[in-house]
């Protein structure tokens, strides 16, 4: 009796590991559904990063029998490029489209059949650049009117439109903190400014100076130790532009406006090896 029951324990045992190796070996075979390959640049061979991945199946609508396509997941490529999509639905085609910024769409049909789908590779998957993106760029950069720095402020004159055909009075009229009363005399913060030119008093007054021939004007409200104290009421330092063409060359200008205004500019320049000569002349 108890040889009978050792035999039956050991073949109900024997019968329960057939059992098993049974549903292991059929759960291998069941397909996994799952997709994955890696997105690379197609002239650099290198990953891209952060890819569209999407993924649509296709079924047949019972209702007037039209083929129509769902999006079944989507993801987007890690830093190297790999994508994985897991636990897709049965389908008997997929199509997989995949973006990426700069690169030209791509996108593929997968035939499943009636196997189904399992575990597809589909390696590296090469994006061409779009070329729409690599056009001509042309960056243009332009001074600020009025730049401000530690110890004085700039004014570009040739963002002022008076500065065709005026002089350098008409130029201080337009220049914050500055003011020009009807006989042209010049305050700065209600002071007396000195007047340079190019960094060195001159004896010109600001209406013989054209407004054409000024590259820039700067201000200096409270001078520095480097200065004399005849410029305690600050400086306008007036930059002329400097023109480093060879032979003779000139600028004349000429406006006229109302009531009884007329003025006129005549600028001759001489340039011979290291050495320059110029003469100037207005009228208004």
């Amino acid at each position: 009796m108890i040889m009978r029951k050792t035999i039956a324990i050991y073949f109900s045992f024997f019968l329960f590991l057939i059992q098993v190796a049974g549903q292991e070996r059929s759960s291998e075979q069941q397909p996994t559904n799952r997709i994955y390959g890696k997105v690379i640049d197609a002239s650099t061979k290198k990953g891209i990063e952060a890819a569209s991945i999407q993924l649509y199946t296709f079924y047949r609508n019972s209702a007037d029998n039209s083929i129509k396509d769902t999006l079944a997941g989507g993801m987007l490529t890690r830093p190297n490029g790999d994508f994985n999509l897991e636990n897709l639905p049965s389908s008997d085609s997929i199509r997989i489209e995949i973006t990426a910024i700069g690169f030209k769409d791509h996108w593929q049909v997968l035939i499943v059949g009636r196997s189904g789908l399992r575990e597809r590779d589909l390696g590296n998957i090469a994006l061409e650049i779009d070329s729409k993106y690599l056009s001509t760029v042309t960056v243009v950069g332009q001074k600020p009117a009025l730049e401000l720095g530690v110890d004085r402020k700039t004014f570009n004159v040739d963002k002022s439109i008076v500065s065709t055909g005026g002089t350098a009075i008409d130029v201080m009229k337009n220049i914050p903190s500055v003011s020009v009363d009807v006989d042209g005399n010049v305050t700065l913060r209600n002071n007396t400014p000195q007047i340079f030119v190019d960094g060195l008093p001159t004896i010109l007054t600001l209406d013989q100076i054209p407004a054409d021939n000024i590259d820039r004007i700067e201000l200096f409200t409270n001078p520095s130790a480097k200065f004399d104290a005849s410029s305690r009421g600050g400086i306008i330092n007036i930059i002329l532009k400097k023109n480093r063409k060879m032979g003779l060359n000139g600028i004349v200008s000429a406006g006229i406006g109302h009531p009884d205004i007329a003025n006129g500019n005549l600028t001759l320049n001489l340039r011979q090896g290291k050495f320059n000569f110029f003469v100037n002349g207005s009228y208004n």
